[in-house]
């Protein structure tokens, strides 16, 4: 029983170094990545610090690039398309914010509905878990806001699913329902995007090949600042590791009781 005790404890001491190993190497990688609407601190050929953009595309091949923490900006004609695209990598759920500034009421003729899209890298277009993707905006109204939420973007899938994976997604803003008398009136618009690292919860098995990352999109955004896939921690690295200590001690401890159970009890001797 003494070597038991001595092997269990040996087991859960192994248990709480992984842990707080875990809890470390989360730690580091946390620190390393920067979270969302922080300054990137500019290094020499790394492509961080650019400034962020002040007008947007017409189109998928057109759209102009941007990285999350960064307010991508520009004027444009009520009735445009307005496309923006970043880089998003696996385990993360991303937050696209926008917000039109609109012309004058006295200007306008009526209530206006704007609506925001978010589309991966092959253009499918991914649903909002949550967020407002439609908005009116009455005719008094300065602005409007939009935000999307997409599902956190997984490493893997099957080919006919729909889940989000690495690589470029496309953001889309546009008026779908006003007056026609006030289509080409100017605006301006704002666009960003917050990032949050989900971890384990989310963490599958396998990874893509290559980021789903068009051809067409060009410049220093076409990966995240740290690489495509480097948050490759995920806390299943500890909970196998600790599941399979706390195995190992159950079986221990079971085995312990067992072989208790078959020995033959002493018989004190009569007198």
């Amino acid at each position: 029983m003494r070597t038991v005790r001595t092997l269990t404890a040996a087991l859960l001491a192994a248990a709480a170094t992984l842990a707080a190993a875990g809890t470390a190497v989360a730690g580091t990688a946390a620190a390393a990545t920067p979270s969302a609407g922080s300054t990137p601190t500019p290094s020499a050929g790394s492509g961080k610090g650019e400034p962020a953009p002040t007008e947007a595309g017409t189109g998928f091949r057109t759209a102009t690039a941007f990285r999350p923490g960064q307010q991508a900006t520009a004027g444009a004609s009520t009735g445009d398309y307005l496309y923006w695209v970043l880089p998003i990598d696996a385990q993360q759920r991303v937050t696209v914010n926008a917000k039109v500034t609109l012309p004058e009421s006295a200007s306008r003729h009526g209530a206006a509905t704007w609506r925001i899209d978010v589309y991966d890298g092959l253009r499918r277009r991914q649903p909002c878990t949550y967020g407002t993707q439609n908005q009116a905006a009455a005719k008094e109204a300065a602005s409007v806001e939009l935000s999307c939420t997409l599902r956190t973007v997984r490493a893997a899938a099957e080919p006919w699913a729909n889940d989000p994976l690495p690589g470029s997604y496309y953001v889309r803003l546009t008026v779908v329902d006003l007056p026609e008398e006030d289509l080409g009136l100017p605006v301006r618009a704002a666009v960003e995007a917050a990032v949050k690292e989900i971890g384990g919860s989310s963490a599958v098995d396998g990874s893509l090949s290559a980021p789903l990352v068009p051809a067409t999109v060009t410049g220093p955004l076409r990966e995240p600042e740290d690489g495509w896939s480097g948050g490759w921690w995920s806390d299943r690295w500890l909970w196998t590791a600790a599941g399979g200590v706390l195995a190992a001690a159950a079986g221990i401890f079971g085995y312990s009781l067992t072989r208790g159970a078959g020995r033959p009890s002493r018989v004190p001797p009569r007198a």
